[in-house]
């Protein structure tokens, strides 16, 4: 086993969280309550996947609704990290652009078998990598269209569409949304040896059919991720994802 579960690794645990918020709370980086709120929820949230995942693998139903609560959870999530105004439920539409004809693809295909054991993971690998990518380019973006919104006025002044010139402006900040997955894909088995690996290594697969299945959430993920970050910039450069006041178009200034 890698890990044993017991006082100390409890132990450990509490002791890297609180280094973590003490350190944000020293460097003054203000996320030191997210930190211990981040760290409680996960413990939280994984003791109860653990003891009901072997109930919800059992029918197709239970399954579909797990994998539906884990996509409804990532909108959320990234809605509200985007916006605190009524339009943060366009984050439903890049995640789910980017996830559902991908798992749909792994499932006409055969390469996922229509099974719990299979299907959780994936899914939720998928979902993982779509919420950090409209995260991440959403919020560059609408940062990106608040500090430069005088480079958007001068681009109607030019003659251009209101989302063109908000494209010309949000674009290059949203693309960086994609440096995280080209970053770990270009460094994969030199840098790190990421949690397919290793988890199938530890199930007990061969070196080359764990690096296979590596390969393949790699690719995946950055399908997944590039389709998100185009979904979530148009939906900026179009003011429906947009913050009061702020960022939206310009009958909203």
């Amino acid at each position: 086993m890698l890990l044993t579960v017991g006082v100390p690794f409890g132990a450990v645990l509490a002791v890297l969280l609180a280094a973590a918020a003490t350190v944000a709370a020293v460097a003054h980086l203000g996320r030191s309550r997210e930190i211990v709120v981040a760290g409680v929820r996960a413990a939280a949230q994984l003791a109860a996947v653990s003891l009901v995942i072997g109930w919800v693998v059992r029918a197709l139903p239970l399954l579909f609704g797990f994998v539906l609560l884990m996509y409804a959870v990532a909108v959320r999530t990234a809605g509200r990290r985007l916006t605190r105004n009524t339009t943060w439920w366009w984050a439903a539409l890049p995640i789910a652009a980017a996830v559902f004809p991908v798992v749909a693809a792994l499932l006409l295909t055969g390469l996922v078998p229509l099974k719990g054991i299979a299907l959780v993971p994936v899914a939720g690998i998928l979902i993982g990598g779509a919420l950090t990518a409209t995260v991440l380019a959403g919020r560059r973006a609408l940062d990106e269209l608040r500090q430069r919104r005088g480079e958007v006025e001068a681009g109607l002044a030019l003659g251009l569409p209101e989302r063109d010139a908000r494209l010309e402006v949000a674009r290059p900040a949203a693309a960086d949304a994609l440096l995280p997955g080209l970053d770990q894909t270009r460094t994969v088995g030199l840098v790190t040896l990421p949690g397919a690996f290793v988890g199938m290594l530890l199930g007990g697969a061969s070196p080359l059919l764990a690096g296979a299945v590596q390969l393949f959430v790699l690719v995946a993920l950055m399908a997944v991720q590039a389709v998100a970050v185009a979904v979530v910039l148009e939906l900026v450069a179009r003011g429906r994802l947009h913050r009061t006041g702020c960022d939206g178009p310009s009958d909203r200034h």
